[in-house]
């Protein structure tokens, strides 16, 4: 990088920054993409992980920004990501019967905005059929339900994805690159500072332009330039619990209502996402904590409708996350603002902030388009809309011929469904690790929802460095076990250990610091308040720092 002057520098490997690199690679500009940590470490990992127009920015008349959620989720499930990104039912259930009409009404508008998509339109169930799909449910807290479609996807494993697939072409792209400063021509930015987190070692890299896409972190990074942005970003916590599937007895996903927002139930696997919480946060960015307050919030209210109340002793898993939200006039973050912004704070800096997971393309397409006035020549128009992610290309073949890959891999056709899941045409690479060392083909102890090679293929392929990037972004084995990854974590670290050269001693000290990590968001998952929480969470070694 230090050898080359790029044409965008793009700051900040979230969904929007490594969109963002994309849209620029595909324009026919020189692209390089800095990440201080890992690959949607920050708010891209910890989402809601739904693909959605957000039936409640409807209820608030923000038809626009439902529109252009529709559409993107449309262009991902149909076009873009169909290996990753797949549809998922949802039951709205009603509790008086005037509501009928009302929710009825806003699903055939959102049905309506999202267009002719392949995905099945609402439909209304009488109270027996909506608790024939979801017998969890309390009798008497409903009258009725609505059952509707939208999409759900990994959103670590997205986002990955979308970084790789700048990289397919031709974008420099690196993590563990901390910006450090701003370089400077006169009044304008001509690059940044980074520094490689591994090594120490600082270079500068030249640009044109640069991009600040660093979602929560984007008024730090705005000192960094030494003035005064022209916008501000609020961060949003927003929790949520993994339990297993038999907790809960639906053959649906639900929405529920809440005093402040919206709680989904959300089918994962073999298991059940829920969530979310939207509180405001002023701690630590990068270790965001979830207290007992907010897992007891999340639970008192899916307890409402359950007939078989979750306890403590169900959650497997806990992660918290931060949404940027640009700073408005209400008083609560729940009613800030999800719409994005594009600014050019200086000369040869454009900043991205707002907006929502579903539509990260248009952040990025928007701030490339802010990129292209900065630069004296001609730009093309955004290609992202039509250029298939990493994976993508071929996805349904393979998916029609998957018991033909089960057959010439020896692997069970489950295990072929969630390669194809995960990797989409990918899998090719994986099958030929496994064809080269069979020992890769078996479940990784600990955690046998996956095979040994995907840690192989993470360390290998994926750009992960240490054993957190894989047990909680490559997979998501730290939210998907009881204990947390510890039983996964040493058979995991040796196998990256082999890609990776790691010694005996690098092993130990990477596991060492994953059951510290464990520990301390254990602990501060039982802290009364967000103060006391950050404090147990930031106790444990960064491995970061």
């Amino acid at each position: 990088m230090a050898s080359e002057v790029f044409d965008v520098v793009v700051i900040g490997a979230g969904a929007t920054g490594s969109g963002s690199a994309l849209d620029a690679v595909t324009r026919g500009l020189s692209t390089a993409l800095v990440e201080a940590r890992d690959f949607a470490a920050g708010t891209s990992s910890r989402s809601s992980k739904l693909i959605h127009g957000g039936l409640r920015y409807l209820e608030q008349k923000d038809f626009a920004l439902v529109r252009e959620a529709l559409r993107e989720r449309s262009l991902l499930l149909n076009t873009l990501a169909p290996h990753l990104v797949r549809p998922v039912p949802f039951l709205f259930p009603l509790h008086e019967h005037w509501e009928r009409a009302y929710i009825g009404a806003g699903m055939m508008l959102y049905d309506s905005l999202g267009g002719h998509q392949g995905l099945p339109r609402h439909r209304h169930l009488t109270k027996r059929g909506a608790l024939r799909l979801a017998p969890a449910l309390k009798p008497d807290v409903l009258v009725g339900a609505i059952q509707y479609y939208d999409g759900k996807v990994d959103d670590a494993r997205h986002t990955l994805t979308v970084a790789r697939t700048a990289a397919n072409y031709g974008a420099a792209v690196a993590s563990a690159a901390r910006v450090v400063g701003f370089l400077r021509e006169g009044a304008r930015v001509a690059g940044v500072r980074v520094r490689d987190e591994q090594s120490g070692e600082e270079i500068a890299v030249r640009a044109r332009m640069v991009v600040n896409a660093t979602g929560v972190w984007t008024d730090d990074l705005q000192h960094l330039v030494g003035e005064r942005g022209k916008f501000q970003v609020r961060a949003s916590k927003g929790i949520h619990l993994v339990v297993p599937r038999d907790r809960i007895q639906l053959d649906t996903g639900l929405i529920l209502r809440t005093e402040k927002s919206v709680l989904f139930v959300i089918p994962w696997g073999r298991h059940w996402i829920v969530g979310t919480t939207d509180t405001d946060w002023n701690l630590d960015k990068a270790h965001p904590a979830a207290s007992a307050r907010d897992i007891g919030y999340v639970l008192e209210h899916v307890n409402a409708v359950l007939e078989q109340p979750l306890t403590r002793e169900d959650v497997e898993g806990v992660y918290a996350g931060l949404r940027p939200l640009l700073t408005g006039e209400s008083e609560n973050t729940s009613k800030l603002s999800r719409e994005h912004t594009v600014a050019a704070p200086v000369p040869g800096l454009v900043a991205v902030a707002g907006g929502k997971y579903t539509t990260y393309r248009v952040m990025a397409r928007d701030a490339i388009d802010a990129v292209a006035r900065g630069l004296d020549r001609s730009v093309p128009p955004s290609a992202t809309h039509v250029t298939e992610l990493v994976g993508a290309e071929g996805f349904r073949a393979l998916w029609n011929g998957r018991e033909r890959l089960a057959a010439a891999s020896g692997l069970h056709v489950a295990r072929i469904e969630h390669l194809l899941g995960r990797f989409g045409s990918r899998i090719h690479d994986l099958l030929e690790l496994v064809e080269a060392d069979p020992e890769l083909g078996r479940p990784l102890p600990g955690a046998d929802d996956y095979l040994a090679v995907e840690v192989r293929y993470a360390a290998s392929h994926e750009g992960a460095l240490h054993l957190e990037d894989v047990l909680t972004r490559r997979t998501r084995i730290s939210i998907e076990t009881f204990d947390r990854g510890l039983a996964a974590a040493e058979p995991a670290a040796r196998l990256m250990a082999d890609v990776l050269g790691w010694s005996e001693a690098d092993v130990a000290r990477e596991v060492e610091r994953y059951h510290g990590r464990v520990a301390a968001e254990r602990r501060s998952q039982e802290q009364a308040d967000d103060r006391a929480a950050d404090l147990e969470r930031l106790a444990a070694p960064d491995v970061r720092a």
